[in-house]
């Protein structure tokens, strides 16, 4: 063999075990998340600890997801009814969800700490927003840590409230959402 076959033959080796080296999954180990209301007249906060969701490391992509009905908390039983019937449509609309992708470049092998921009379509209500979301991320010992808070707005996911209750319920919602992430 030639000094150019040889050097074409571990190329093209290369190449074709770069192209079956399987992608590295992260998968929540546990995650939750939080949301608060707070109204003029009221102050509503419930949080799930049921947060699912996967990061594909080297496609720098995402998706999690929450049952809305596994929300506890709220200041009495009526409250958290009238969230998962009124409000969210829990039985229409099971989950919310945001998937989409990592804009940082972030080297998961490397344990530190950094904040990064996730850029993804954010659905509830069945109304899908295209956002950016900021989060803080920890990698350590190849786990992962991340921390999130940001609002959403009801109007842009077709939640009304009604006027009987405008006053007890805000228009904007602060959410937080935590998770560990393991390898999959």
């Amino acid at each position: 063999m030639t000094k150019h076959s040889i050097v074409l033959f571990l190329s093209s080796f290369v190449l074709s075990v770069q192209a079956y080296a399987p992608d590295i999954i992260y998968k929540v180990g546990n995650g939750s998340i939080a949301f608060r209301s707070d109204a003029p007249l009221e102050l509503i906060k419930a949080n799930s600890n049921e947060l699912m969701g996967l990061i594909d490391a080297d496609k720098k992509t995402f998706a999690f997801k929450i049952k809305l009905n596994t929300f506890q908390g709220f200041n009495n039983p009526f409250q958290k009814d009238h969230f998962n019937e009124n409000y969210v449509e829990s039985t229409k609309y099971p989950y919310a969800s945001f998937e989409g992708k990592i804009i940082e470049d972030v080297d998961f092998n490397k344990d530190g700490n950094s904040t990064i921009r996730t850029k993804g379509n954010l659905t509830i209500h069945g109304v899908t927003q295209e956002r950016i979301i900021k989060s803080e991320i920890n990698i350590k010992n190849k786990k992962i840590n991340i921390q999130s808070n940001f609002t959403v707005l009801l109007a842009d996911h077709n939640i009304t409230i009604p006027k009987v209750v405008h006053e007890k319920l805000a228009s904007e919602i602060k959410v937080e959402v935590k998770a560990n992430l393991v390898v999959k």
